[in-house]
């Protein structure tokens, strides 16, 4: 099968048991053989909707579906509502370096056998968090809301009542398959390594142990963070089944554009238009800073557009330091329009007096009659 059940259903990985049984009654409605007799394919359809919806619809097969995908499915069902033996691949989510060892020996033919790993862990989730640039400039406490499966209270994690020794794996915690000369070992789909299933489930999480529910958390952002930073929120993860540890929390920070402010790093370059005739005669000038204050700088006679300045300590400050970066300012020079008639009149005197001290001008004049006498 090309497309996931997932894809089938026409729903995200992340879908709730609500979400997912709507789109199975949509998609069932709109190829089912019997309201559609003059489509060929519509029995076909109608099949592949039901084989997606049957395993999503169950919480236990949906996390093998989720783990293992179709390869969990690939020798059937064991004609109980379990898993058969037809699990490949090697299993490196969650196990950790020493059971990763485990199924590599396994699979090549080694001999040693595993007892139950105990309850697995949870999911790490993923959150992306964006911030404007003054926000990380100063730090800030962001309360943000993310859909995560909790601990039942009403089993305390545990699924329900009445452990009993799971049937798929013999309490071993695991599953065994052979693909040709070798043996893989994998963990067991149905009691997720734990070797025990509940005979009697919990009747709010069905015997999962946990619950999808939506949370407020509170995130303290550093001041100086830049987009790609990372922060960790442990514990605050997926519950996993049947007990064990929480997930993790993992917040991925950007940092929105700045209208006036460009930053590279630490570092923040600032363009400031500047009069022509401040330009020309010099003066003073407000430029802004991040902190709010400004920072009121001298500009010498003959200013020319593109000249710089810096600014030290006052750009970003450097994260988990008390260092901050330099504001680079870069003056433009901005040529006035829409001149009443007086100031024309100015500027033809001032051209008539002639513009002697303009060297680049003079400089440029000159180069390009000494390339004309060349040619």
């Amino acid at each position: 099968m090309s497309k996931t059940y997932y894809e089938t259903l026409g729903v995200t990985q992340t879908a709730s048991f609500e979400e997912i049984k709507r789109a199975f009654r949509v998609k069932a409605k709109a190829c089912h053989p019997d309201y559609h007799p003059d489509d060929p394919d519509a029995s076909a359809k109608f099949k592949e909707i039901n084989e997606a919806y049957e395993v999503l619809k169950d919480e236990q097969k949906r996390a093998a579906y989720d783990r293992y995908g179709h390869d969990a499915y690939v020798n059937g069902m064991n004609g109980q509502g379990g898993f058969g033996q037809g699990f490949g691949g090697f299993d490196f989510g969650g196990t950790g370096f020493e059971n990763i060892f485990d199924e590599v020996f396994n699979a090549f033919g080694g001999g040693r056998r595993r007892g139950p790993a105990g309850p697995a862990r949870g999911s790490d989730l993923r959150y992306n968090l964006e911030i404007d640039l003054a926000e990380a400039y100063a730090g800030v406490k962001k309360s943000i809301q993310v859909e995560t499966y909790v601990k039942c209270d009403t089993c305390a994690g545990r699924g329900g009542k009445n452990l009993e020794t799971c049937a798929t794996c013999g309490g071993t915690g695991h599953v065994r398959t052979r693909q040709g000369f070798f043996v893989v070992e994998t963990e067991c789909p149905v009691c997720h390594g734990t070797g025990k299933t509940v005979k009697d489930p919990c009747p709010d999480c069905k015997g999962t142990g946990r619950l999808r529910k939506k949370r407020n958390l509170e995130v303290n952002i550093p001041a100086g963070v830049d987009t790609g930073v990372r922060m960790r929120l442990a514990g605050e993860g997926d519950a996993p089944l049947n007990g064990g540890e929480t997930g993790d929390l993992y917040v991925f920070v950007s940092v929105k554009e700045h209208p006036i402010f460009k930053r590279d790093g630490a570092d923040l370059y600032c363009e400031i238009p500047i009069p022509m005739a401040t330009a020309a005669l010099g003066g003073e000038v407000l430029v802004p800073t991040m902190d709010g204050k400004g920072e009121t700088v001298k500009i010498k006679p003959g200013l020319q557009t593109g000249s710089d300045m810096k600014l030290k300590g006052k750009g970003m400050p450097i994260l988990r330091t008390n260092s901050f970066g330099d504001l680079y300012v870069i003056f433009r020079v901005e040529t006035p329009t829409n001149l009443t008639q007086k100031q024309k009149d100015l500027l033809r005197e001032f051209a008539a007096a002639g513009q002697n001290n303009q060297s680049a001008c003079d400089d440029f004049l000159s180069k390009i009659k000494k390339i004309w006498k060349e040619l």
